[in-house]
């Protein structure tokens, strides 16, 4: 089932210094998500977060290419930068996304963010992100298309046309706001029934908790 992954630098703090920097984050994402069978469908690198929707083929396979690849990139950046200590903001967070309703929305949200953050003007205008593969058709090493995403068209080309079209006006606000909220509060990107689904399956709330008021105490 895919996930959308957010890893974050300590306190918002930067994480990517270079361009050199993307790129040894890139590649051991790459490599990591291979040998622990994790498919990765859309990403975005920025200078103080990470975006990653994938899909693994075990329930460990999340953590275990999280933890490799953030260790051996703080590693790297320690070195790089002559320093100590803590770079990412305690474990990444994720949550399970509906693939039928939410899949390329999800992916769009992911590479739309450099433009939002006012980094550049359109998507394939930054680098380090997967629009080059899903809207422009361009090949990386590290994409691996969803099933959602090749039913957009019979060729690669006819699928990086309809993935461009999905680009047209702004996200709405309320999307936006259940995306991030799903993210950051680690429950499921789905309708109500998916919701359920997961809960039942997994046990765990899916729902955030309803706030009363709180129960009076006896008057002494």
């Amino acid at each position: 089932m895919p996930q959308h992954v957010i890893q974050r630098g300590n306190n918002r703090a930067v994480c990517f210094g270079g361009e050199e920097d993307f790129a040894a984050y890139a590649y051991w994402l790459d490599e990591y998500s291979r040998g622990y069978g994790v498919a990765i469908h859309a990403w975005v690198f920025m200078t103080n977060h990470v975006h990653l929707l994938l899909t693994p083929e075990e329930d460990d396979s999340v953590s275990r290419m999280m933890q490799s690849v953030g260790r051996c990139y703080v590693r790297y950046f320690n070195y790089s930068y002559k320093r100590t200590g803590t770079l990412w903001e305690g474990r990444f967070k994720a949550c399970l996304v509906d693939a039928d309703a939410y899949l390329l929305v999800c992916q769009r949200y992911i590479e739309v963010n450099p433009v939002r953050a006012g980094m550049v003007e359109v998507p394939e205008a930054y680098p380090w992100s997967s629009y080059h593969a899903n809207g422009l058709g361009q090949p990386a090493k590290l994409w691996t298309p969803h099933k959602i995403y090749q039913e957009l068209g019979k060729t690669p080309g006819e699928r990086a046309e309809a993935y461009r079209a999905l680009f047209v006006g702004h996200i709405d606000a309320d999307l936006l706001s259940r995306i991030r909220s799903a993210a950051n509060q680690g429950m499921a990107l789905g309708n109500d029934r998916f919701k359920a689904e997961i809960e039942s399956l997994a046990g765990r709330r899916q729902q955030p908790s309803k706030r009363g008021p709180k129960p009076r105490g006896k008057r002494r």
